[in-house]
């Protein structure tokens, strides 16, 4: 924590609307068995493990693992309920149950509903093809008139796609990077889609344009209720990153690095260079459009590069001067001025007869899923929510609700069991059930694209929000999982309080099939402010999941080697 920083502002920034949909990553095997609770206040004594009960236990369950029944003893669960809930969706059978029909607050793990209602919606091979038109009169190379970049909804614009034509993701998103420390970036070109558009209309033949360049936004109304809110226009998710690298000694200057350079943004630091060991503190300051951003603070010698991010506080606007410097650098003169607002009152009712000079087709959608999953994407969650709206003809994001609850509805999850505010799962409205989240799983282990929608989940000890937890244990490789988790500050008690930590997906059982399971808790609570503490309580649910996957496995390999069993479908 930055010294001469009020404890409680600081984490108010930081346990802000990202890190409640986060956190489920960083500490090895093992390490959270090994925490204590803070030597300023006493240790409760522990209390024993619940005991089962018709409310919270299925009868013909089985026994739990014991190292999972150590875990939930731990004495900072004291106060604490848990979730469970693992289903053997062949047989149909309950392997472990406590408060299947209880709601918890989901966190993250809500993307399974909102990412499964757009899929279905959409389709895994939708493509987003986003046109740029003329309008106006062309004569020879010129266009007197408009360029109009009609938004149509797509997560990236290409800023993420490798050469393969896959969308890029990094274990730490760099939409996390003022909440957690070790975001890190994807190296492509945040405006590849918008410079691929500018070197087509050059290539369509037009080196002048005497006359505006206007991004259509009209898809969908931004809607607040949603955060992060979408626009229909995305670029770099709506963020400036901010990279800064310490000096080779105590007292220069640091490096600064930013992306992506639109003007009329301007990025400066007065970030100075300390001996290393001492506090790295980076602190971004922007102006109310958000155009000038300032980096302040620290950073240690040898430190690893910092990154920040600052917001777009007006996409379109950021947008439109984008594409009209990226043709500048194609060689298509624009005369307006790039630097301005949005000129939405010029655009047509619409583009029947107009002549389309470019276009921008995006990866298919599963990729974008399996971006939103991997990495729990809040940005990209909330905006499946506008286009399932748009997909009936919507302009309001929040019409994309019904959508979604008639595909629940047809996909056999009990609606009675989900409360939904937004699509990533932060909203203080939202609920699920573990028996609500399990059906919603059990749906895609009936579908044609199971093995896609698996795959697109965090893999333990692989990558996306899992890729630190169980590096080196039996499990690795063989738990799918979302995870999620809700936290907030409990100023009374100067500590970290817990709203919910949870995890769902499934079980390899080692013979093609899998189990489908959900584990949470709420009502814990870390010994401190230290956010390593939340790192403690979430290396726990991945642990659980780990044990859960080994005795899963035991028990198929048991059977197997004791007689022959059925045939078992395989995706």
């Amino acid at each position: 924590m930055p010294r001469g920083t009020h404890p409680h502002l600081s984490l108010r920034r930081r346990l802000a609307a990202g890190c409640a949909a986060l956190l489920l990553l960083a500490l090895p095997v093992g390490a959270a068995a090994a925490a204590t609770p803070s030597p300023s206040s006493p240790s409760p004594s522990p209390s024993p493990s619940p005991s089962p009960s018709p409310s919270d236990s299925s009868s013909g369950s089985d026994p739990l693992d014991p190292r999972i029944t150590e875990i939930m003893g731990k004495p900072e669960y004291r106060y604490a309920q848990w979730g469970l809930l693992q289903v053997d969706p062949q047989s149909g059978r309950t392997v472990h149950s406590r408060f299947p029909e209880q709601l918890f607050i989901p966190g993250s793990t809500a993307k399974l509903f909102s990412v499964s209602g757009a899929w279905h919606t959409l389709g895994a091979g939708h493509r987003f093809v986003t046109p740029l038109y003329a309008v106006g009169e062309r004569r020879g190379a010129t266009l007197t008139g408009d360029l109009a970049l009609v938004a149509q909804g797509d997560l990236t614009m290409g800023g993420r796609t490798r050469p393969d034509g896959t969308v890029a993701f990094t274990d730490l998103d760099h939409t996390y990077a003022d909440d957690v420390p070790g975001a890190t970036l994807t190296p492509q070109n945040p405006l590849a889609g918008i410079d691929l558009l500018a070197r087509r209309v050059r290539d369509s033949g037009i080196t002048r344009v005497d006359g505006n360049v206007i991004v259509d936004d009209r898809l969908f109304q931004p809607e607040p209720v949603l955060v992060p809110t979408p626009t229909p226009l995305i670029l770099n998710d709506n963020l400036i990153d901010l990279t800064t690298t310490p000096g080779d000694r105590a007292g220069e200057p640091a490096g600064l690095d930013w992306r992506p350079k639109v003007a009329p943004y301007r990025v400066t630091s007065t970030v100075k260079t300390v001996a290393a060991g001492k506090p790295t503190a980076v602190t971004v300051t922007a102006s109310g459009d958000g155009t000038q951003i300032r980096l302040s603070g620290t950073i240690a010698a040898g430190a690893a590069p910092v990154l920040k991010v600052s917001p777009v506080t007006d996409p379109s606007s950021f947008g439109r001067t984008a594409l009209i410097e990226a043709l500048e650098r194609a060689g298509v003169d624009v005369t307006a001025d790039p630097v301005g607002a949005n000129p939405v009152d010029r655009l047509p009712a619409g583009y029947e007869g107009r002549a389309r000079v470019a276009a921008y087709t995006s990866p298919p959608f599963a990729d974008y899923a399996e971006l939103i999953l991997k990495v729990s994407h809040n940005l990209g969650a909330n905006l499946g929510m506008c286009l399932m709206a748009v997909s009936k003809g919507s302009r309001a994001c929040m019409d994309g609700f019904p959508v979604l609850a008639s595909f629940l509805d047809g996909a056999g999850v009990d609606r009675a069991q989900v409360q939904l505010l937004d699509g990533r799962g932060g909203n203080p409205v939202d609920r699920s059930t573990p028996q609500a989240e399990i059906q919603m799983l059990t749906y895609w282990l009936r579908s044609p694209e199971a093995r896609l929608f698996r795959e697109a989940l965090p893999v333990l000890g692989v990558d996306g929000l899992l890729a630190e937890n169980c590096r080196d244990c039996p499990a690795r490789g063989k738990v799918f999982a979302k995870t999620g988790a809700a936290v907030g500050l409990d100023a009374l008690n100067n500590r970290l309080g817990i709203g919910a930590i949870t995890i769902a997906g499934y079980l390899d059982k080692g013979d093609g099939t899998f189990d489908v399971f959900y584990a949470g808790v709420t009502g814990a609570s870390t010994p401190t402010t230290d956010p390593s503490g939340i790192l403690d309580i979430a290396n726990d649910l991945a642990l659980i999941a780990a044990h859960l996957q080994e005795a899963t496995q035991q028990a198929t390999r048991e059977a197997t080697e004791a007689g022959p069993r059925s045939p078992v479908p395989r995706d």
